[in-house]
């Protein structure tokens, strides 16, 4: 898979240079992309387009107003397009969205008005997810008060906007504090978007959930069980998805919330199939579980790796497995690969790992195994 840095490429550069050229006078094109070029190579994804806001910055006039006009001039005309969708001769779109909307952030706190404007625009040709922050940090309910009504926008990526940019803890973007702290100002917000007719949004509104669960998981639980009275597959999906967290942990209210009762089973396993593994390689494990209930049951099965720390203590991770249903005396055999593998989350130690399951919220099982790593 293409490294996601390589979307702020040169021909991106170039692609700017060329439509400034056309906004912006005096404008130097050759020192614009030789000042960019020369150093983004070297460069990972946001301090690439990092680069790329500040000397194009530089190179906008100093008049607010000019400055935006000029950003909103070199947008792309084409609409509803996602980051997939390059930039060309007719504007600017997809990843080129990133470094212009960090423009935007930095010189115009002082102008919401003018600034979420120009915001709502780019985000239809990708996401202002990320820019929006800095105006929530400044002042939490002016910024609030622009995005509200854009829940009936008609633009799909306005209507998610609404709910990405108030993430309290979004992946790659500044967390919001007081939102960590009190998200009830955005649940009206969730609330109006819980039944979008696109899945783009309701999946942004559960992963807004999921975030608010990390800090106030009984808050999330309730929302769950009023959320599930009558909700349609669409709604049922978008709670499911916002509980994983919850589940994965056995939150007692969530788990009643969905509907998952404590599991009446009998387990035999997890057993790994080779005790010892190498660096790399995969650990292999099989488990038979018989419902021991008199009624079906429906089960949410995940597994744990317990992994070796550096202090020789260990640190279990949960991995989501399956759902199923037993029927009453039912036997089901399963069986599993996880691979050890390098990730950019985690360092590994050699020695003693161990595997478990969790049932429903409730722990099972513990078979270990040893991790064999590289010499030297």
């Amino acid at each position: 898979m293409e490294p996601f840095k390589n979307n702020l490429s040169p021909d991106l550069v170039i692609c700017l240079a060329d439509h400034l050229s056309r906004h912006v006078e005096p404008f130097d094109k050759a020192s614009y992309k030789t000042e960019i070029l020369a150093q983004l190579d070297h460069l990972e994804l946001k301090e690439r387009a990092r680069l790329i806001a500040d000397v194009t910055a530089r190179h906008l006039p100093g008049d607010l107003g000019e400055r935006f006009a000029v950003l909103e001039a070199i947008l792309h005309p084409m609409t509803e397009v996602g980051f997939d969708r390059g930039s060309d001769g007719k504007g600017i779109r997809g990843w080129g969205m990133m470094p212009l909307g960090m423009i935007v952030a930095d010189c115009g706190l002082d102008d919401f008005e003018s600034s979420f404007a120009l915001l709502k625009e780019m985000t239809k040709r990708a996401t202002a997810e990320f820019d929006v922050r800095p105006f929530l940090a400044r002042d939490q309910e002016r910024a609030l008060a622009i995005m509200a009504p854009w829940v009936n926008d008609p633009s799909v990526h306005v209507r998610r906007l609404v709910s990405e940019g108030t993430r309290p803890r979004l992946p790659w973007g500044m967390r919001l504090k007081r939102l960590i702290e009190d998200p009830a100002p955005t649940l009206p917000l969730l609330e109006a978007l819980k039944d979008d007719p696109e899945d783009y949004v309701r999946r942004s509104v559960a992963n807004h959930l999921n975030d608010i669960a990390k800090d106030h998981p009984d808050l999330v639980a309730e929302i769950a069980a009023r959320w599930l009275k009558g909700a349609d597959a669409n709604r049922e999906k978008l709670v499911r998805h916002a509980c994983r967290s919850l589940v994965k942990h056995g939150h007692e209210g969530t788990l009643k919330a969905l509907g998952l009762n404590p599991p009446k089973i009998a387990v035999l396993g997890p057993a790994v199939d080779v005790t010892e593994i190498r660096y790399g390689d995969a650990v292999a494990f099989k488990v038979d579980l018989t419902s021991t209930c008199v009624a079906p049951q429906d089960l949410v099965l995940d597994y744990l790796i317990h992994f070796r720390k550096a202090n020789g203590s260990m640190a279990p991770k949960v991995f989501k497995w399956k759902k199923l249903r037993l029927a009453p005396g039912e036997t089901i055999s399963l069986s599993r690969e996880h691979t050890i593998r390098p990730i950019t989350t985690r360092v590994y130690y050699g020695g003693t790992q161990a595997v478990s399951l969790r049932i429903n919220g409730q722990d099972y099982g513990y078979s270990e195994f040893q991790l064999r790593m590289p010499m030297g």
